[in-house]
């Protein structure tokens, strides 16, 4: 399995390795036993002498950054001091929030209508997958632990039209792969890509007219292709076009069909380009 270097690029075990919190703690320990063997000379936490001539003081003056305890160490008077919850490994297992695995990656599979797979030049590492191999890719990555996968589509050229009509095709590449997925694998969470630049012969995001992108026009259509998404079985819709009040729009069309548990994840920032 050739795993794409986009979104999920990771050797997993190499990946296992890297975020095992008994490897991190380990790793740490280490560190701090090899500092403890150099022989590191104890620090007098006084500060006092330690230069050989006089120099600033920041615990003298009458606006001192820093003060002194009552053992004459340097002191700095504040009672919040996060680190206390990371002096140990112990305790920042216990405190730890966010612990990253495998089921937390989305795999992006970019996937077209031929029966071959085509690399992609600009995305090196990356490949445009049959709907066989983008099958046997899921397969594989939900035996390793990657349970989400995200799909991009290239349609044919002679399918592509201002209006990007292909984008609701009930039988176009996404939907076919979606009840495809879902058929073979239940539990694996579909995501999809909602914008129409894939489907539009003007190459952008929206339906254009005089040089201008027509935002509401390109809503009407974009909440077309959700429903189509969520006939066939998508867990998430993913809006990357940029069009203002399209994700209120989308959660309303999504709703007034029945598909209140289709999520939407808004994933892109376009500047210039949308």
């Amino acid at each position: 399995m050739k795993i794409s270097t986009s979104i999920a690029t990771v050797s997993f075990a190499a990946f296992a390795t890297a975020f095992t919190p008994t490897s991190f703690n380990g790793r740490a320990s280490s560190l701090l036993n090899v500092a403890t063997q150099a022989g590191v000379t104890p620090v007098d936490k006084s500060m006092q002498g330690i230069d050989a001539q006089a120099t600033f003081d920041p615990t003298e003056g009458e606006g001192s950054a820093l003060s002194r305890n009552n053992k004459g160490e340097v002191w700095n008077k504040q009672r919040a001091r996060p680190r206390r919850n990371r002096k140990s490994p112990a305790i920042r297992n216990m405190v730890r929030e966010c612990i990253v695995t495998p089921s937390n990656f989305i795999y992006p599979l970019f996937i077209h209508d031929e029966d071959f797979n085509q690399a992609i030049e600009s995305m090196p590492g990356c490949e445009r997958h049959s709907l066989d191999s983008m099958m046997r890719e899921i397969g594989e990555s939900m035996e390793l632990g990657v349970g989400t996968f995200v799909l991009f589509p290239k349609v044919p050229d002679e399918l592509k039209t201002n209006l990007g009509v292909e984008a609701y095709n009930p039988e176009g590449i996404i939907p076919r792969a979606i009840r495809m997925i879902k058929a073979t694998h239940p539990d694996a969470v579909v995501v999809t890509d909602v914008a129409l630049d894939p489907y539009s012969d003007q190459g952008h995001d929206g339906v254009v007219e005089d040089g201008k992108i027509l935002n509401d026009v390109t809503i009407n259509q974009l909440c077309k292709q959700v429903i189509c998404q969520a006939e066939a079985g998508a867990d998430i819709v993913a809006p990357s076009d940029m069009m203002d009040g399209r994700v209120k729009a989308i959660r309303d069309a999504l709703d007034s069909e029945g598909f209140t548990d289709v999520s939407i994840l808004s994933y892109t920032a376009k500047y210039a380009s949308a």
